[in-house]
């Protein structure tokens, strides 16, 4: 498999120069040449199918050769290490539940795989080291920093915006030490963002072999695809149409669930739910991509302004908007909205929702008015325990603490507060 810039400016790369690089020569992400569809036998009989027979058949495609199946498997056995329950929360409407990995976030699963694949192709380098550069606007850090987490050959510095991530978020990606360091932006998500994209294409840091952990990455983007195979099996029996509602920021989990219809999983409809950050929504009225800086929100982890694979999005419908609604919608909440809906759900079924996942559930609401007897599924991309000061008030409880959450707690937070990218820059190389 080659991948492709979707500049166009860069030469085609293998799948071990593409999560190497994270981002091609012309600033562009990189993408596969071609898209497979599955046997249909493989969708007759996924019901007998394991989690990691599922995942490696969906997946081997797009790393080909350069992992053995052997270790691929056994990298997709590592990966997959936790449940992915779909839990009913009212009649005909499911909760994906993303949140039960290390770091009780959905982006567990990427940032594993991406560490392990990264950890096979240095098995070899003796003196050469990656560094793994990843801005977060919440849950990324914490995973990547898990997943990461005393890996050969590999150093991992995230940046974040100073006070806009949770309490918890934060100790997850500043508490662990080792090879793992966290840089407090003065700023918002996108100005991390833009950082990290700098430093990529900055020749005098080419020296440091950097890459990246976000959902740019394809490591870090493909198998997030993995969990609608798996909602589909699961739901397969009932014999409906799926319609799948994403809460969405940088758009790396909705991506990745089209690249899974593509590849032929059977979904109707994919929303993609945003809190005001209402880039895609105002694109789908008006033909017009307009980025605007970020807004802060509780929903803090959807806080962006120009969404990074959204043009892989476009990419598969070759840039056709009309092709593009059939298959896609997207809306826009308040946090106001967000908090009634939170409350709604608790209070009429008993489920705990967190900011995000209550974006997807709104949005799926709405969706289904257009689609009355499908079954619909919206991401809880992370734990409630992560938005306690959010979910505690709003619904009158109190959270017991996870392990996972417990045993970061008490760590002390270790981090470098950074201003510009000089300031980064000066980091990087004084490491």
């Amino acid at each position: 498999m080659k991948y492709y810039s979707l500049n166009h400016n860069a030469p085609n790369v293998s799948f071990q120069e593409a999560v190497i690089q994270g981002l091609a020569t012309d600033k562009g992400l990189y993408f596969p040449e071609t898209i497979t569809p599955l046997a249909p036998s493989f969708f007759e009989a996924i019901e007998s199918l394991s989690h990691e027979e599922i995942a490696f058949e969906a997946i081997k495609q797009f790393v080909g050769d350069e992992i053995p199946a052997e270790t691929l498997k056994q990298i997709i056995a590592e990966t997959l290490c936790f449940d992915f329950p779909l839990v009913e929360v009212e009649n005909g409407i499911y909760s994906l539940e993303l949140f039960h990995g290390p770091t009780m976030a959905f982006k567990d699963v990427g940032a594993r795989f991406m560490s392990r694949c990264l950890a096979y192709f240095n098995k070899d380098s003796k003196n050469n080291k990656n560094t793994v550069l990843v801005a977060t606007s919440g849950d990324t850090g914490g995973a990547v920093a898990s997943g990461f987490l005393g890996v050969n050959g590999v150093d991992v510095v995230i940046l974040y915006p100073s006070g806009k991530v949770s309490d918890i978020q934060e100790r997850q990606l500043t508490t662990l030490g080792q090879n793992i360091k966290a840089l407090e932006v003065d700023g918002v998500f996108d100005d991390c963002q833009d950082m990290v994209k700098k430093a990529f294409l900055d020749e005098s840091l080419s020296h440091m072999q950097l890459t990246s952990a976000n959902s740019i990455n394809i490591a870090r983007w493909l198998p997030q695809m993995f969990y609608f195979f798996f909602a589909y099996k699961a739901l397969k029996a009932q014999n409906k149409s799926l319609v799948f509602s994403c809460p969405s920021g940088n758009f790396g989990n909705i991506c990745a669930g089209i690249i899974a219809k593509k590849l032929g999983l059977p979904i109707e409809h994919f929303v993609a739910s945003t809190n005001v950050n209402d880039t895609v929504p105002r694109f789908l009225s008006s033909g017009i991509y307009d980025p605007k800086p970020s807004i802060a929100t509780i929903s803090n982890a959807m806080d962006v302004g120009n969404p990074s694979n959204f043009i892989r999005i476009q990419e598969m419908y070759q840039n056709d908007l009309e092709q593009f609604k059939k298959d896609f919608s997207s809306y826009t909440f308040t946090d106001a909205e967000t908090l009634v809906a939170l409350k709604a759900i608790y209070n009429e079924r008993g489920y705990i929702a967190e900011p995000h996942g209550a974006v997807g559930y709104l949005g799926l609401k709405k969706e289904l008015l257009n689609i009355p007897n499908a079954i619909g599924v919206f991401l809880e991309t992370a734990h409630p325990i992560k938005f306690l000061d959010v979910v505690e008030p709003a619904l009158g409880v109190t959270l017991p603490l996870p392990t996972q959450i417990e045993n970061v707690m008490n760590k002390e937070k270790v981090s470098v507060k950074i201003s510009t990218y000089d300031e980064l820059k000066a980091f990087l190389n004084s490491k």
